[in-house]
């Protein structure tokens, strides 16, 4: 897999797939970048004619997971997205992002990134707009670092749950009043059956369209209706 330097100088992972206008697609927490080619559409993207970089966020994946909590700076991923940018000299582009991938992408827009479109993928509007100080996840995570049973639930934890923590602790909150202000196209994939208040994201974003494919927070991004609306959503015209 290639690499990019962060601003740190942490050596981070991403992979590519496609020719054409580049679309950078973020996964989610506890994921990498396989989770848009093993479940999502990266595949069928680029076979449109798109080029797809598909990073491994700090802390995930092939990326490093240092153990130095310093490694975590507030809006560290933020950070490592606008790197990925510049690195790349990306300038006619595309953003999306699930779950976690897609906080980072909005808050990439905050923070001055400038991509054609954005796609956000299973993400509401407390959840942007709040720190995750006493989830499931920082439970979860919690337990296996100190080494306590995790339950079922930890089969589908495959990172480092001290990395894991601090990335947790990196992410800052997006307030309604910096939504309001962003005028980039962005589209709003969320399952039928996931509980995050994404109509709610829809209603704070000037420019934002919500779309419900069948699915929970975990499956919808499998579905072939989240392919679909994601195509047809980047092959509208640029205005």
């Amino acid at each position: 897999m290639p690499h990019f330097p962060a601003r740190d100088g942490l050596e981070l992972s991403y992979r590519e797939l496609g020719e054409g206008r580049p679309l950078v697609l973020l996964h989610g927490f506890t994921g990498d970048s396989r989770q848009w080619l093993d479940h999502g559409p990266a595949a069928a993207l680029a076979e449109r004619g798109h080029r797809v970089v598909l990073p491994d966020l700090r802390g995930h994946g092939d990326s490093p997971a240092p153990d130095d909590p310093a490694a975590y700076p507030p809006d560290v991923l933020v950070d490592d997205g606008l790197a990925l940018i510049a690195h790349l000299g990306l300038d006619g582009y595309d953003l999306g992002g699930y779950s976690l991938g897609g906080r980072v992408a909005l808050r990439m827009l905050v923070r001055g990134a400038r991509p054609a479109r954005a796609i956000v993928g299973a993400q509401g509007l407390t959840a942007v707009c709040q720190s995750p100080q006493g989830d499931s996840s920082r439970r979860l995570l919690t337990d296996l670092a100190e080494g306590r049973p995790a339950g079922e639930e930890a089969r589908w934890i495959t990172g480092d749950p001290r990395a894991l923590l601090r990335v947790l602790d990196s992410l800052v909150p997006t307030s309604a009043a910096e939504l309001s202000h962003l005028t980039t196209p962005i589209l709003l994939v969320a399952g039928d059956e996931d509980a995050r208040d994404a109509d709610a994201l829809a209603a704070a974003l000037p420019a934002a369209r919500l779309v419900r494919v069948p699915g929970n927070h975990f499956t919808a991004l499998g579905n072939p209706g989240f392919a679909t609306a994601v195509a047809g959503f980047l092959a509208e015209p640029l205005t």
